[in-house]
């Protein structure tokens, strides 16, 4: 139940959200990880609100931070200062995974470059976030979600119509380069398996949101089309997207023709028209084909077209807010939500790991996912238990080897 990396320790040098969600995902599947923060105030993140919880006292926490930071350890370390210097040192000869999203060559020029790390643990893998690369002609740009949504055609692909782009309403970039880079360390600690050697990863904002293009990145490399914003309509298919209702909007999806066929004999409409007989025609009739269908929806609240639609095995659903998410019985079976003790604001709920895993066997699958979950730490709160482990090691004490044995 402890999870897949149990025994596998990281060290997080990050800070924002990209690094830090990476860390949170190795975390979630039972890696160890020691955040480290400044001392002077810790994570940026911790100061990003409102909202902040119990916002009148010196304990006051950021919402922003607890989202990100779940399943860690934290220690205060000034990279600056010989002492400090030296636990981190120690951290790393130990440690199976660097995690640091410093501008390029700001982690070299603290005394910890690629080959220093590599001579004090050949294991060590270090993945490496930036902005927009670790080289090419603007390597050393600040990387910030939204201007990277921009930069990477993220927004000139959003909003309701190209003169009005949009940023995503979660910072998409950030989010994603984080998965890609836990993703990366996956790999890396496989490899590693192999070669019994560790190496570095890299990614950034600008890779993990060109590498999410799909079908909009092909459509301009093969085709030489330029997508544009379609607002809650889909550039390809139709009819897939939003439509208004008499008391709101019900969304549907029509993947294939026979779910267009299936609609429109529901609905009396007659799939052979002018203009309607094909996917091909229908996206280049998207207005008309908006038109019709929200013509037939005009007289039915959105419950009830759910209900035909369900009925009539046509993809469908709702705009749900934030709040009814968290409501849904759908997503409290999923284990989306998770139950933690945090230091000074005691029991909370956080939105859980998107992960489960389950071991098959001859009287059905038996659920191994992660079930107890650590909150979010505050600033330095393992701080002594770890530097007291370091000295503990460095004194000679036997280190755990990841099968849990005494060695290396």
């Amino acid at each position: 139940m402890s999870g897949p990396l149990d025994g596998v320790l990281v060290v997080d040098l990050t800070r924002a959200l990209a690094g830090p969600h990476a860390a949170m995902m190795l975390g979630d599947l039972g890696a160890r990880v020691i955040k480290v923060e400044n001392p002077g105030g810790g994570d940026d993140t911790r100061g990003w609100g409102p909202p902040f919880v119990q916002p009148e006292t010196g304990d006051r926490e950021s919402t922003y931070f607890l989202s990100a930071n779940r399943n860690k350890e934290s220690i205060a370390l000034d990279l600056k200062d010989d002492a400090d210097r030296e636990v981190l040192t120690d951290l790393l000869r130990r440690a199976d995974v660097l995690l640091e999203n410093f501008r390029p060559g700001t982690l070299t020029r603290l005394g910890f470059g690629t080959d220093v790390l590599a001579e004090l643990n050949p294991r060590l893998i270090t993945l490496s976030i930036s902005g927009f690369g670790h080289d090419g002609p603007e390597g050393g740009r600040a990387g910030y979600d939204q201007i990277a949504q921009g930069e990477a055609g993220l927004m000139s692909l959003t909003g309701p119509g190209p003169d009005d782009p949009q940023r995503v309403g979660v910072p998409i970039g950030d989010l994603l380069a984080g998965m890609y880079g836990a993703y990366g360390v996956l790999a890396a600690l496989f490899e590693r398996e192999r070669t019994g050697r560790g190496q570095v990863v890299r990614t950034s904002l600008l890779a993990a949101i060109v590498g999410v293009h799909a079908f909009q990145g092909t459509a301009w490399t093969v085709a030489g089309q330029v997508g544009r914003p379609q607002g809650n309509h889909h550039p390809s298919i139709a009819p897939y997207g939003l439509f208004r209702c008499k008391d709101g909007s019900v969304q549907l999806s029509c993947g294939s023709e026979s779910l267009w066929r299936r609609l429109c004999g529901e609905f009396g409409l007659d799939p052979e028209a002018p203009g309607m007989a094909t996917n091909g025609d229908r996206v280049g009739n998207r207005r008309r084909v908006i038109e019709l269908i929200e013509d037939a929806f005009a007289e039915h609240p959105a419950e009830e077209l759910l209900a035909r639609l369900a009925a009539a095995g046509i993809p469908a659903g709702k705009v749900r807010t934030i709040d009814e998410v968290y409501t849904w019985e759908q997503t409290l079976s999923q284990g989306l939500l998770v139950d933690v003790e945090h230091a000074t604001l005691g029991r909370l709920r956080l939105p859980g790991p998107p992960l489960r895993f389950f071991t098959p066997g001859p009287d059905g699958e038996t659920e191994t996912t992660r079930r107890e979950h650590a909150a979010p730490p505050v600033l330095d709160a393992d701080g002594a238990a770890i530097r007291a482990e370091v000295a503990r090691d460095a004194d000679g004490a036997p280190r755990r080897s990841r099968t849990g044995a005494p060695g290396a």
